[in-house]
């Protein structure tokens, strides 16, 4: 038998599944909430970014209806073609009050939205320096738009110095990127240190608020309202996807970025717009957002005691094969040693009716449990965790 081009696919498949690292879907049944249907099972769902519980909200719903009925089921083309309805742009000035920016624009992703502001904002005569765990968008943005890119330490604003001293004045523009809440961790950016130094070095800042928007500040725009940082320029990508229940993308700014952004963010010209059940979805839980706070309250409490328990679980075992990271927000994670346990942990903990998402190298440099708590989630739901825990300990 001769060999063919193709060959090394299945070699490939076989070196992920021994190294742990393979990867398959999973099917829900049904609507996506805090208990879910999964394969005849019923599971407590910690597993998802519907941090808010409005993926399943009926006010979302009857709006995505309402869209389908008014404008039919696609957009039909880009937004400066046939695409363009009011309704997007309804959104986006829903966006802008929320986040108290000039303007926003829709992308039909979040990961659309990075690619298409970064790649829009630097080339190759400019320097992009994100966190090294930044999201993959992030990275990849910084990569099409042809810039250097480098990598400060997570969270290290010793060591970006150190890179902004070293290249800044070597390159005609800088952008500074970092997630907001970084996703498999659950930490947040010490953004105002952040925002001096690009102060200092000349720099923009560009913050992906997908974890953020709806779970932090006062009013539910994001870790940007949470640190006192609105009234200073920067960048705002985000999603619609995780607390706002919906699907798609948007970077918020100024009146000047968002129309630049019209212009030369290719993952926005050459791409289909949003669909109309998609844009008007997001529209209700962005108004959800700033008129029921006490959403964001419930899930403070959840993610409070969550927190608690698992520690006090955590510190009663005398050498816990588990170990919590630091975090601020509703994504708990506990690193496990390897790929195998991380694996085994989530299958018993599926044994007994728990769904705790195992994540695990290269998405990660360690592997462990990403526990992500909801609006919706009820205390005993929570001690059916912790239980399910202590079994793993024990």
């Amino acid at each position: 038998m001769g060999t063919t081009p193709y060959d090394w696919l299945d070699k490939s498949l076989v070196a992920l599944r021994r190294a742990h690292r393979y990867r398959e879907v999973q099917s829900i049944d049904g609507m996506s909430g805090a208990v879910v249907q999964r394969q005849g099972q019923t599971l407590v769902n910690f597993a998802s970014n519907d941090y808010l519980g409005l993926a399943s909200d009926p006010r979302l719903a009857e709006a995505a209806i309402a869209a389908i009925h008014t404008y039919g089921t696609g957009s039909t083309g880009s937004r400066l073609l046939s695409g363009h309805r009011e309704l997007h742009r309804q959104l986006e000035s829903a966006i802008a009050d929320l986040k108290g920016t000039d303007d926003a624009i829709v992308f039909s992703s979040g990961y659309l939205a990075n690619l298409g502001a970064i790649a829009a904002l630097v080339g190759t005569p400019d320097l992009v320096l994100g966190d090294e765990y930044n999201h993959s968008s992030l990275r990849s943005g910084g990569k099409v738009s042809g810039a250097t890119t480098l990598d400060y330490r997570h969270c290290d604003l010793d060591h970006l110095q150190e890179l902004l001293a070293a290249h800044r004045r070597r390159h005609r523009r800088c952008l500074i990127a970092t997630d907001s809440v970084f996703s498999m961790d659950g930490d947040l950016c010490p953004l105002p240190d952040l925002l001096d130094l690009a102060t200092a070095y000349d720099a923009m800042v560009l913050v992906d608020e997908a974890h953020g928007t709806g779970v932090f500040g006062q009013r539910g725009a994001g870790v940007v309202e949470h640190w006192g940082c609105s009234d200073r320029p920067l960048i705002t990508v985000g999603t619609l996807s995780k607390a706002l229940g919906s699907l798609g993308g948007y970077v918020a700014g100024s009146k000047a970025l968002i129309d630049l952004l019209r212009n030369r963010a290719p993952g926005w010209i050459y791409t289909t717009g949003l669909s109309p059940a998609d844009t008007a979805a997001a529209l209700t839980a962005v108004h959800i957002v700033q008129q029921e706070p006490q959403r964001r309250e419930a899930l403070g409490q959840n993610v409070n005691y969550a927190v608690q328990q698992i520690d006090q679980t955590l510190t009663a075992a005398a050498s816990p094969p588990l170990q919590r990271l630091p975090s601020a927000s509703p994504i708990i994670c506990l690193q496990s040693p390897t790929a195998a346990a991380v694996i085994k942990a989530s299958r018993q903990l599926q044994q007994a009716g728990l769904w705790v998402a195992a994540v695990r190298p290269p998405t990660v440099p360690t592997s462990r449990l990403r526990i992500t708590l909801m609006a919706n989630h009820q205390i005993d739901q929570i001690d059916r965790l912790v239980a399910g825990l202590q079994l793993l300990i024990d």
